[in-house]
């Protein structure tokens, strides 16, 4: 009779997302996954053909991660509002996951993002700055609005607003300011 299963790909990737947010891309093994769920690390390779895989497993759940956070925006009609609240979304998955959040967004040796994923997860700010900008713009207006917040966030992370003020309150105004130059 066969032994039972004591592990499953979803308790790995889940494992493999947690060891991202501690330990990085470099404390991401497939031995500290191994031991993160309880089994030897040949047991992995039963579920993940290797580290490469592992991290392209981690990339896409920590992307559906966040465009599950996305599309909870959708209730709101305002797509003004919408859109800053996909900001916020945004802003808040980087700070609960900053690995991950560099993951998707960042320059790295890990696998890239599936693009029909990426096209998902851009959907939500394509509808609002769609609504805002118009169809010949939203393009457009997506990449602005992603590329001001990828930058703020980013220099938040990394601790570069040391010169004062209140960064929420910095956020909120660049926010303001974006969504007005996209609104035609």
């Amino acid at each position: 009779m066969p032994t039972p299963d004591k592990t499953s790909r979803d308790a790995i990737v889940a494992a493999g997302r947690e060891l991202l947010e501690t330990g990085g891309l470099d404390g991401l093994t497939m031995q500290a996954v191994a031991e993160r769920v309880g089994v030897r690390a040949p047991s992995l390779y039963k579920r993940v053909r290797d580290r490469r895989e592992l991290l392209a497993l981690v990339v896409a759940a920590t992307l559906d991660d966040l465009t599950a956070r996305l599309e909870d925006t959708r209730g709101e009609p305002d797509p003004a509002r919408r859109l800053a609240a996909q900001a916020d979304a945004l802003r808040d998955f980087a700070h609960e996951r900053p690995a991950g959040f560099g993951l998707v967004f960042a320059v790295h040796s890990a696998p890239r993002p599936d693009p029909d994923a990426v096209a998902r997860s851009a959907t939500p700010l394509l509808d609002a700055v769609t609504e805002l900008a118009g169809p010949d713009h939203a393009l457009d207006a997506a990449r602005l609005l992603t590329a001001w917040a990828n930058g703020f966030i980013t220099m938040e992370l990394g601790g570069l607003f040391g010169l004062g003020g209140d960064v929420d309150e910095a956020w909120r105004w660049g926010l303001e300011r974006i969504i007005s130059a996209v609104t035609r």
